[in-house]
């Protein structure tokens, strides 16, 4: 299990750590029971931001000021991850058999498995239980009015938080850990929450959280693009797959998601299962006019979750190989 001359109580290669990391996310996921007892890493990030956010974003301030509130937000923020990381690390590898500590920390900052069971959520509860039930189940992963989505708005919204989530919630976490070890994939996970907490673009947040959206995209920028082609590639080994329509539509598409990264992954999904994604969205108090993703059905239903799940555990082993590949390489 681990390279010649290893013992258990050294650590293995850092990348051997990040196989075993998403091994470890597959098979347990959320890991819930011990996280009712425990706050989950990301929701100490979360109260960390929330905390800093009250302290420091006064809406009567000047925007300037207010921008550079947000920097400095950052920056705090980017200094406690790469601080919780090295220590991380370092002690991982400095007392016998804390390497496992790595281990666990990395698997709680990957949600192949969660990301997995929730969309699976809103397709069983289509399939089962009805619109009403599939609204509810895609109000958990998605911002949108779910009232406004008909069955097939159910399903496009599912796959289309799949796809780009695959980018957020996988392929970026493993991609700032080979870049950076666990650092790297702490930094990534500070700044994505960053985002999703003051990333907006409304009145409150527009100046502060500049910063947070502005390094989230360049964090995000080859990651995107990376998971755009492992779902193009996976698309090989997914039913009714097809590769070459996902890395057209990818390469064609893309750019008409009003993100610079997350129209890469959604174009390579929708290719890849001939469906039109995107388009004319309700958000509460909010309709947003984008254009269409994809030139295949727009009128998913649950069978297309069920289609975009299986390319996503497709993907997932393609993402997991390329570590492999990795730790082989420089050896």
């Amino acid at each position: 299990m681990f390279p010649l001359g290893t013992q258990f109580g050294t650590a293995p290669d850092a990348l051997l750590m990040l196989f075993m990391a998403l091994a470890v996310d597959a098979l347990f996921g959320e890991m819930g029971p011990l996280f009712r007892l425990l706050p989950h890493p990301v929701m100490i990030l979360g109260r960390l931001v929330g905390a800093l956010d009250k302290r420091l974003n006064k809406p009567t301030l000047p925007e300037g000021d207010r921008k550079t509130r947000g920097v400095v937000l950052v920056v705090l923020m980017v200094l406690v991850a790469l601080t919780v990381g090295g220590v991380i690390a370092f002690v991982a590898r400095a007392v016998p058999h804390l390497w496992l500590l790595e281990v666990f920390a990395a698997a709680t900052l990957v949600a192949q498995r969660a990301l997995f069971d929730h969309v699976d959520d809103v397709a069983r509860a289509l399939q089962n239980n009805g619109l009403e039930a599939g609204r509810y189940a895609v109000s958990r992963i998605v911002g949108r009015d779910p009232q406004s989505l008909d069955e097939h708005g159910v399903s496009r919204a599912a796959i289309e938080s799949l796809a780009e989530n695959f980018s957020d919630a996988v392929v970026a976490p493993v991609f700032w850990y080979v870049v950076l070890g666990l650092p790297g994939l702490v930094l990534y996970k500070t700044v994505n929450t960053l985002d999703s907490m003051v990333g907006y673009r409304n009145d409150k947040y527009r100046a502060f959280g500049w910063a947070s959206a502005r390094l989230d995209d360049v964090m995000n920028l080859i990651p995107a693009r990376l998971a755009g082609l492992i779902i193009a590639v996976s698309a090989l080994f997914s039913a009714r797959g097809n590769p070459w329509r996902a890395l057209v539509t990818m390469l064609r598409d893309a750019r008409h998601h009003k993100s610079p990264n997350s129209g890469w992954p959604e174009a390579a999904m929708a290719g890849a299962l001939g469906l039109a994604l995107g388009g004319p969205r309700k958000y509460p108090g909010l309709v947003v006019d984008e254009k269409w993703i994809g030139s295949g059905r727009a009128r998913a239903t649950f069978a297309d979750i069920d289609r975009a799940l299986h390319l996503f555990s497709a993907a997932c082993l393609v993402d997991a190989g390329l570590v492999v590949l990795v730790l082989w390489l420089q050896a």
